[in-house]
């Protein structure tokens, strides 16, 4: 019995047989897909009424499915375009007193070291 020596020694492993024994890989996309049900078609869901279909990374409204008001829909953008514009305006306004705040920061720093050499000077003149 070794000290220091490795007395675990696992044993190796056999060789793996063929990954898959079905054939299905060997048709084309065509049949696969046909045999597979591979075939979803485009994602569409239904919200509030409205049937929607995922085409081209956006979400449509299929056609004749809107119940809603035209009006309703207009004065909803105009409101989201609102909402945008205060939005953008309130970060504006942010980014703007975030720079009055490291401005006066940096100020006081300075009149502090400022203030901390003239001590340091009239007590050096004693």
């Amino acid at each position: 019995m070794p000290l220091f020596g490795n007395t675990f020694s696992p044993k190796k492993t056999p060789p793996r047989k063929c990954a898959s024994l079905s054939n299905l890989h060997l048709l084309d996309r065509s049949t696969r897909e046909i045999e597979l049900g591979l075939e979803y078609g485009n994602p569409t869901m239904n919200l509030a009424g409205q049937n929607l279909k995922f085409e081209n990374g956006q979400w449509v409204a299929e056609s004749g499915s809107f119940t809603g008001d035209r009006r309703e829909m207009q004065r909803l953008r105009k409101r989201n375009q609102q909402l945008e514009e205060e939005n953008n305006l309130l970060r504006l306004k942010v980014d703007i007193l975030l720079d009055m705040l490291s401005e006066t920061t940096a100020e006081s720093h300075l009149l502090e070291k400022e203030l901390e050499e003239l001590k340091h000077h009239s007590r050096k003149r004693k």
